[in-house]
């Protein structure tokens, strides 16, 4: 199981308590706030895609859009289907601890308004909350990227 492999992940830095494991699906954006109790744009949602044939995760804030113009790579988001086989979790669980081996991961900048965000665990119904230091040192980040839109509005 999905949440397993991301407890023992967190294992080797004694945080695999602080995964979740949650009663109420935490699948989409909605759900997980509703489960954890915050605002959805805490969640730290992961949206996995190819360039060329390479997949990359990046993780948004919950209320930003894929805005695919500040994609410098053309990047095509993955099939549901094909999510699990090339990330190494299901949809509604991606995350970016104990993925599969050559995924990049890229944090965007519509999370840096935020203390602690939170997000999932591997599995539909888990979560783990982190600060943005630690979402990069455990998440092995390449770096942060603006590829989102949506969210600058309601700080205008």
């Amino acid at each position: 199981m999905s949440i397993q492999k991301v407890r023992d992940y967190f294992a080797r830095w004694g945080m695999e308590d602080r995964v979740m494991e949650l009663d109420q699906s935490s699948a989409t954006v909605e759900e997980a706030a509703a489960a954890l109790h915050t605002e959805g744009r805490r969640i730290a949602k992961s949206m996995s895609f190819l360039i060329g044939d390479h997949p990359i995760l990046v993780l948004f804030a919950g209320d930003a859009r894929v805005d695919n113009h500040k994609f410098h790579k053309k990047a095509t988001m993955l099939k549901a289907a094909d999510v699990e086989r090339l990330i190494g979790h299901p949809v509604g669980g991606v995350c970016p601890f104990a993925i599969n081996e050559g995924v990049d991961v890229f944090l965007d900048e519509s999370l840096k308004r935020f203390q602690t965000v939170f997000p999932a665990c591997g599995t539909a119904n888990s979560a783990i909350e982190l600060t943005l230091p630690e979402l990069e040192t455990y998440s092995h980040a390449r770096e942060w990227v603006d590829v989102s839109k949506g969210w600058q509005e309601e700080n205008q």
